[in-house]
């Protein structure tokens, strides 16, 4: 099919999904309503259906009151069962697709079930529903008269009893439909390659000949193969190497600590970007307006949210359905979906910046975090603080990590942190100092505890040698694709496997 005859057919039928866009907009709590009696009603035959009177199941009250809300240590065993061979435990169609993650925490792996309705009715969905919200934005767009260059996990599919497990990626692109293959590059072989350095090499190769239009990928690891490219052309932006080069999806890890740098790269004014919330176990959120930094939160992709206030999470957690949120506060996400997770916390928290429509921003991670002495520091505050000392001292971040120093008899505690620098600041006395009243600007609760260094002394900073984080990975076999540096934590154990490697 000729290029241009593709990008109108597939223009107009991206266009038409908006009405059913406006449905969730204009009756957000109706259409939650349906997905969850979907759930249920689907799911009442199964084990777990069974176990919890699905059928009995009325309203969102006898929801909430029969189900537990979980985590995966807790559903592993029968997760496994499902990786074994056994079906009807947790959903009613067969289950062969699971998706491996290590988390961000520790490096025990999970295997995420993904099923048929939930690779067509979320993942895919979402991925038209991206390209719907943009083009409904950019009227003028050209990205059909190109490709997009994807960059996705590093990981084989492997078989296990009859299952598949690998990356997320690896399972979208293995199943993806044809016109999703027809406009992307680089080929599915070399997207599916597992050692990461030679898969750059030929992704480079492939994709310099392509009229790429748009890019999709994980900011952290997408920066390292635009440097690449600009290495190995000898260009110094790239738009001398995709001149119709028009938008960049991103998603995986925050945006704000590489955003500077991908404009160095990106130097048009009019370049788009566009942020997606998604992880292993469903696609949550797209940001639908241009210039924005919050996302819309897509209820009709057979997910049922709840959310847990911070303030109360742990013990006597209160668990509160969507139309209870509050604009403003800090939530851990729940979610129920087409893949047979039940009530499952996901690990990730937000705050809701819109209830017409519903609008989020991804605050972090509740593990990640570091609240040993009180403080509370989340990530969206390290980032943000992050951001400011770069822009005053004229720094670019690649990685960073951030731990606590305990405190030790009648010494007090720290933040540690090892920043790996593109460009280094000329003194890091003056970039520690900046960083800490940034935190300070940002976080009361850090301002508190160092208030006369009453609880917390000045944070404490290692300037990362070169690829350190990358060696790190790579020991780790986790280069590329999905995988991510742990940015805060309360534990220190691997942030002194850091320390260690860097001398």
């Amino acid at each position: 099919m000729p290029i241009p005859l593709f990008n109108s057919i597939a223009s107009w039928l991206l266009k038409k999904r908006y009405h059913q866009i406006e449905l969730f907009l204009k009756y957000p709590l109706d259409v939650q309503d349906e997905v969850l009696k979907y759930l249920v009603d689907f799911s009442k035959d199964t084990m777990l259906g069974k176990q919890y009177g699905f059928s009995d199941i009325k309203k969102y009250e006898d929801f909430a009151n029969r189900v537990p809300v979980t985590r995966y240590e807790e559903i592993s065993n029968i997760i496994e069962r499902t990786r074994r061979g056994e079906q009807n435990l947790f959903w009613p169609t067969t289950i062969k697709w699971f998706a491996k993650s290590s988390g961000t925490t520790n490096a025990k792996s999970k295997f995420i079930p993904v099923s048929m309705e939930a690779l067509e009715d979320c993942h895919y969905k979402s991925s038209k529903d991206l390209l719907c919200l943009y083009l409904n934005n950019n009227e003028n767009s050209q990205l059909f008269n190109g490709k997009s260059l994807r960059l996705g996990g590093s990981k084989e599919l492997y078989e296990d009893n009859g299952t598949f497990f690998g990356d997320l990626s690896a399972i979208l692109i293995d199943n993806m439909p044809l016109w999703a293959e027809y406009s992307s590059t680089p080929s599915n072989k070399v997207s599916l390659m597992s050692e990461w350095e030679s898969k750059l090499e030929a992704i480079i190769q492939e994709s310099i000949r392509e009229n790429v239009t748009s890019l999709a990928g994980v900011p952290s690891w997408m920066l390292v193969l635009l440097n690449d490219v600009l290495e190995k052309t000898g260009k110094n932006h790239l738009f001398e190497v995709w001149e119709n080069l028009e938008v960049y999806f991103h998603g995986g890890v925050s945006f704000t600590p590489y955003k500077d740098q991908y404009k160095k790269l990106l130097p048009r004014k009019k370049f788009n970007y566009y942020e997606t919330y998604n992880a292993s176990e469903g696609f949550f959120g797209i940001q639908d307006r241009n210039n924005s930094e919050d996302l819309l939160l897509m209820l009709d992709y057979g997910i049922f949210y709840e959310f847990i206030p911070m303030d109360s999470y742990g013990n006597n957690q209160k668990v509160i359905p969507l139309w209870e949120v509050k604009i403003g506060v800090n939530y851990a996400v729940i979610i129920t979906t087409n893949a047979g997770l039940w009530r499952y916390n996901i690990g990730d928290t937000v705050r809701f910046t819109s209830k017409n429509p519903y609008r989020i921003k991804i605050t972090g991670r509740t593990k990640h975090h570091i609240n040993v002495f009180g403080e509370e520091l989340i990530i969206e505050n390290a980032e943000e603080a992050l951001k400011q000392v770069c822009l005053k001292t004229n720094a670019e971040i690649m990685d960073y990590t951030a731990a606590p120093i305990f405190m030790v008899e009648n010494e007090k505690g720290a933040h540690e942190w090892i920043i790996e620098f593109r460009k280094q600041p000329k003194d890091i006395a003056y970039f520690t100092e900046f960083l800490d009243n940034a935190l300070k600007s940002l976080n009361s609760d850090y301002e508190a505890k160092r208030y006369n260094n009453i609880t917390l002394r000045m944070p404490k900073i290692h300037i990362a040698r070169q690829n350190l984080f990358h060696d790190w990975l790579k020991s780790k076999s986790k280069l590329g694709g999905q995988h991510k540096i742990p940015r805060l934590s309360n534990e220190r154990a691997y942030i002194e496997e850091l320390l260690r490697m860097n001398n």
